[in-house]
């Protein structure tokens, strides 16, 4: 709580001053942290300081929330008593009372459909403080109709996905009156993450499981962003059911950051074979985890192949450049990665990209082996 001192002649510059004595505590409301964004806008309906990203999504429910500028907007006495006598804290506790610990909480660098329906499930639909209005994606059963991507032609095609917390899966038909599934995808190995930019569409979800121990990727999405978000967050509220019982001693916070994960880093490289004699090609690479896989299209259902990367304390070592006899690659920034059975190298366009990977493969060699992984590498090795 904080006061405001003005008088009827209320100007810019008094909010101005006293703004910038809470700034540094404040932060933007729906990104969950102080000093997180640039909270310069506040919304006199709500009570709320918000960044210039949020603002933009409240302007877009009026009915609910309406936006000023702090620096540049003037300020009558009504609207400025309003938002001294609430502020972040207390409409956190208010909107915010009931989140249950699997939904998602947007970062500032999730993408704008999570920001947007978090900001609208807050207070549009007030979901975290009737949970009946949670149903959607709490129930533990979900069906509904989803554009998937063909793996094969590549088009985007309606089909039913039917996801069952009891039978522990998610599936989907490849026609509306199929008694067998297409695919049966276990909860206990799915991940999803929205990718907007790489499916093309804003609403874009790639959801990721193990077949035969390999990665298979589908690419869906929903014309209602939603309807996409409750998906998404159906499928973190299976997964931590599904954890609460394999782990029966871990707290919600132990579990919460294994619900969903987005990738490490995506991006082109150039790779070679086992023998290093043929030539570099270009390919899609994802560090997903400890996978660091291979595609020669980012939308590709399959990888091409996959490379473990451990720790260092069992072998693995990531280093700038080639080996001084390396040929063949039409990208000049190498990358080394030493495994106990061999050398990996990649070649990356710019400096930059070479940067950005080294330091994804060396947050994971940092990063001592968990007992599971353990069993992953062995795998690894012994793939045929």
């Amino acid at each position: 709580m904080f006061q405001f001192f003005f008088s009827r002649a209320y100007c810019t510059n008094n909010i101005r001053r006293k703004w910038k004595e809470f700034e540094k505590t404040l932060g933007c409301a729906e990104e969950g942290h102080p000093s997180v964004g640039d909270p310069d806008w506040a919304s006199y309906t709500l009570g709320v300081f918000i960044c210039l990203s949020c603002s933009g999504i409240h302007r877009n429910i009026p009915q609910v929330s309406k936006v000023k500028s702090v620096r540049l907007d003037a300020w009558d006495e009504a609207q400025v008593e309003f938002l001294a006598s609430h502020g972040n804290d207390a409409a956190r506790a208010r909107f915010e009372s009931k989140v249950p610990s699997f939904y998602y909480r947007p970062t500032p660098s999730d993408c704008q459909l999570l920001r947007e329906q978090w900001i609208r499930a807050k207070y549009e639909r007030q979901e975290f403080i009737y949970p009946e209005k949670q149903e959607p994606y709490s129930a533990g059963y979900r069906e509904g109709f989803l554009w998937k991507r063909g793996r094969d032609n590549g088009q985007f095609l309606s089909r039913k996905f039917v996801l069952t917390e009891r039978e522990g899966a998610l599936k989907y038909f490849n026609r509306n009156d199929a008694k067998e599934p297409k695919a049966v995808m276990k909860i206990e190995h799915l991940n999803a993450t929205f990718q907007p930019a790489k499916i093309g569409h804003p609403h874009g979800l790639q959801v990721t499981y193990l077949k035969d121990n390999s990665t298979r990727n589908i690419f869906i999405y929903h014309e209602d962003g939603k309807e996409i978000v409750d998906w998404f967050n159906a499928l973190r509220a299976a997964r931590f059911h599904y954890l609460q019982v394999a782990f029966p001693g871990a707290s919600d916070a132990d579990l919460v950051p294994k619900l969903s994960r987005n990738y490490l880093k995506e991006g082109y490289m150039e790779k070679t074979g086992p023998k290093q004699t043929e030539g570099f090609r270009k390919r899609w690479f994802t560090m997903d985890d400890r996978r660091l896989m291979y595609f020669k299209d980012p939308l590709d259902a399959f990888a091409r192949g996959e490379v473990f990367i451990g720790s260092k304390e069992s072998g693995y070592t990531v280093l700038h450049g080639f080996p001084p006899s390396t040929q063949g690659h039409h990208w000049p920034h190498g990358i080394t990665i030493v495994t106990p059975d061999r050398k990996f190298l990649f070649a990356c366009e710019t400096e930059s990209d070479q940067r950005e990977w080294v330091a994804a493969f060396q947050k994971a060699v940092d990063r001592p082996m968990l007992p599971q992984e353990y069993a992953v590498e062995a795998h690894f090795k012994h793939k045929p």
